[in-house]
């Protein structure tokens, strides 16, 4: 296994186009779960008032606001590594502070255990997310090793005979 080196073309552009895919991949994902949290929530007979207490109520709505921020978080740093994937940022850029995924605070295990099924589905799915986009920041930011199959063992010989 070698590391990537950054100045070889195969290198940059195998990479980008995963990284490419993987992005845009999270990010429809991340779209799709924020419209489906969002109708859910707007939509949901329980948080009509008088149905349940105060207290459930307050709480509900504060798993809904972790739930649309942890959302609007993974998509506010996609749409950050789809202006790097695009050449708007650079990498360095993106890689500041304000442009990095934060903390996001967990859920509630005793408010969610009183919450309806496809509400705990989409906290969950919100959370699973979250980790996701956190762990593809993260392979981003640590050096990536690739091996040396066959095939770029080949590549590497005749560019060596070549010059």
């Amino acid at each position: 296994m070698g590391v990537m080196d950054e100045n070889d073309p195969l290198d940059r552009g195998s990479t980008a186009l995963i990284r490419g895919r993987l992005v845009e991949s999270l990010y429809a994902e991340s779209m799709l779960l924020a419209d489906e949290a969002r109708d859910y929530f707007e939509t949901h007979p329980e948080r009509a008032p008088g149905e349940i207490d105060a207290i459930t109520r307050i709480g509900m709505s504060c798993e809904w606001l972790k739930t649309t921020t942890r959302l609007m978080h993974v998509i506010a740093w996609l749409l950050t590594q789809r202006a790097v994937n695009v050449g708007e940022l650079t990498e360095a850029q993106a890689k500041l502070h304000d442009r990095m995924l934060g903390e996001a605070i967990p859920s509630d295990s005793a408010v969610c255990r009183g919450l309806p099924d496809e509400a705990r589905l989409l906290i969950a799915a919100s959370e699973q997310l979250f980790a996701r986009a956190l762990r593809l920041q993260d392979a981003l930011a640590s050096p990536r090793h690739v091996d040396r199959g066959p095939a770029r063992a080949l590549i590497e010989r005749v560019q060596a005979m070549v010059g």
